[in-house]
């Protein structure tokens, strides 16, 4: 009894492993085949099959390890080159330079259009102030609730400490702002007054229209609200000093 338990065991444990010797005599059989038909190849053509197997390798070393070679580009290439059409996206190191001038000459030159009648501003009394009001706010702002003389003055006080605050880059987000608004202001002033005076091939006598140099400082005090001082600028220290923001 004991004996034929044992034969059956032995059985099925045969019959367990046979496909694992199958699968492995058959591996062994293809391997011997492969090696067969490359020695034949070699044979008939005459070709090294392990020879170019390795100067195909070696030629694969050689080309991995030479660096690609960049063509060094010239200030020519970038004047006339496909960068002739490229924009400008991230405004920091050399793009950023002049935005220092641009920044400084406006608001400096912003500076005297807050100070009518004197060397601050809100020059109460004074003909070129009183001017100001009679001919400016009454007739074109006096849907502005308040008295004209308290617009004027908040006019003048915006342009004159926006502008200084504009040229140092202190608070310029805020300074932009207010002198953004100010410009907004002389430009529909000028159209209510004059219109577009032909503009764009009309000419007029003093060549340039009347909103033409509201209308560009507009514009340029709208760049700077949304980008900021810039460089060479109080309000880039303080963020320097403040930001938690890490370098990438």
């Amino acid at each position: 009894m004991l004996s034929k338990t044992c034969v059956n065991i032995g059985i099925a444990v045969l019959a367990a492993l046979s496909p694992a010797a199958d699968a492995f005599t058959n591996t062994r059989t293809h391997r011997r085949q492969q090696l067969s038909v490359s020695k034949s190849l070699g044979g008939i053509f005459d070709v090294d099959v392990e020879s170019i197997s390795r100067r195909n390798h070696g030629t694969h070393l050689r080309m991995s390890a030479e660096p690609d070679e960049e063509k060094k580009e010239t200030t020519w290439d970038r004047i006339t080159g496909p960068k002739l059409f490229k924009t400008v996206t991230n405004l920091e190191g050399i793009h950023s330079v002049p935005l220092v001038p641009l920044r400084i000459m406006t608001g400096l030159l912003m500076v005297h259009h807050g100070s009518e009648g004197g060397i601050g501003p809100a020059n109460f009394g004074t003909p070129e102030f009183q001017g100001f009001v009679d001919y400016i706010i009454k007739p074109y702002f006096s849907f502005l609730p308040g008295s004209p003389e308290l617009w004027s003055a908040i006019h003048d006080y915006a342009e004159f400490y926006g502008g200084i605050f504009f040229a140092l880059g202190f608070l310029t987000r805020p300074a932009a702002l207010s002198l953004l608004v100010t410009m907004l202001s002389a430009v529909y002033f000028h159209l209510s007054a004059t219109g577009l005076q032909g503009f764009p091939l009309g000419h007029v006598s003093n060549y340039s229209y009347d909103f033409e140099e509201p209308l560009l400082y507009s514009l340029i005090f709208l760049f700077f609200w949304f980008n900021g001082a810039g460089p060479a600028s109080v309000d880039s220290v303080i963020y320097g000093a403040i930001s938690e923001e890490e370098d990438e």
